[in-house]
């Protein structure tokens, strides 16, 4: 389309005296003569089919204004915008306020995460659930990871405390602290250590058997200040394959009940027939081997020495 032009005569000769006779018709009073038309000059705008279509193209740029404004305002109602947010997230003084559920596909960094005072925090995931923390250098110096089939901890220390700030377990390279006052496990098969244990007390529960076993190596009990194995409503038994040692360096083993048995002892031959009372006496061989012999008005442990040959 092209502008609007305007077209003029150039003014001849005729046009020029034209011009001086109306300045001098002008100047004299009384004098009128008509001046005549000027057929040089053409109308001026946009007519005809232009003019249609200006005023289509004008039409359709108010149709597309509107449908923009409304499916901006379509936007908004929608998305909830509003001066303090974005739909269920709210912009406060101290961060960020998310309300309901949210689902999150890329990382999320964050220096706090916590619910409200009447909910609790749910953090889960179809793999897993890392939470990474790292230094100024961007190196990871923490690291929680929920799985589906393992909860992994990568740290120096980890440690886990009572609502007080009481330590309750701590773990670290060198050793692992239970800061209960009491250690309880309730597993069929009790407790396996591949290590010493170091504790005050070991309890079985109420009606319940306490066992200490080594099944391939040797069990050791050492205390400064004694051992003592006390059974309030049952008996104590210790059973070994091999030999078992009571030994004292500085003092004595004292045998205190009312009545001492030992069921398996080697017995000596009867003595003479005149004796016949059914009376038996212990007999300690050089190397400390005890043995029944049966007694006599004497003692007949010399008649029966052969056997701590």
């Amino acid at each position: 389309m092209k502008g609007n032009a305007v077209a003029v005569c150039a003014p001849g000769l005729q046009e020029v005296q034209q011009m001086v006779r109306e300045q001098y018709t002008t100047a004299t009073e009384g004098t009128h003569i008509e001046r005549p038309e000027n057929q040089c000059v053409y109308k001026i705008g946009i007519y005809g089919w232009r003019k249609r279509c200006l005023y289509l193209f004008v039409l359709l740029l108010l149709i597309i204004l509107v449908v923009n404004l409304a499916l901006t305002i379509w936007i908004l109602k929608v998305m909830w915008f509003s001066p303090t947010g974005m739909g269920h997230l709210r912009v406060t003084k101290d961060g960020l306020r998310l309300e309901g559920e949210s689902e999150f596909l890329f990382p999320l960094y964050a220096k706090e995460i916590h619910s409200r005072v009447d909910s609790s925090l749910l953090l889960q995931s179809t793999q897993n659930v890392t939470v990474n923390a790292r230094n100024s250098e961007g190196e990871v110096t923490g690291r929680l990871k929920v799985g589906p089939k393992m909860v992994e901890v990568q740290s120096q220390q980890f440690q886990i405390n009572s609502n007080n700030g009481k330590p309750l377990f701590t773990v670290d390279e060198k050793e692992v602290v239970v800061g209960t006052d009491k250690l309880r496990v309730t597993g069929p098969e009790g407790a396996l250590f591949e290590h010493s244990v170091e504790t005050p007390l070991v309890r079985a529960d109420p009606f319940q058997d306490l066992r200490l076993e080594s099944p391939t190596r040797s069990l050791s009990m050492d205390a400064p200040r004694g051992v003592h194995i006390q059974a309030h409503a049952g008996k104590i038994e210790a059973l070994s394959q091999m030999d078992i040692v009571l030994h004292s360096s500085d003092g004595m083993l004292v045998l205190d009940a009312e009545t001492v048995c030992l069921p398996k002892l080697v017995q000596g031959m009867w003595g003479p027939s005149g004796s016949s009372q059914r009376l038996y006496e212990i007999c300690v061989c050089p190397d400390g081997k005890l043995y029944l012999s049966v007694a006599g008005v004497g003692t007949t442990c010399q008649e029966n020495s052969h056997i701590c040959l």
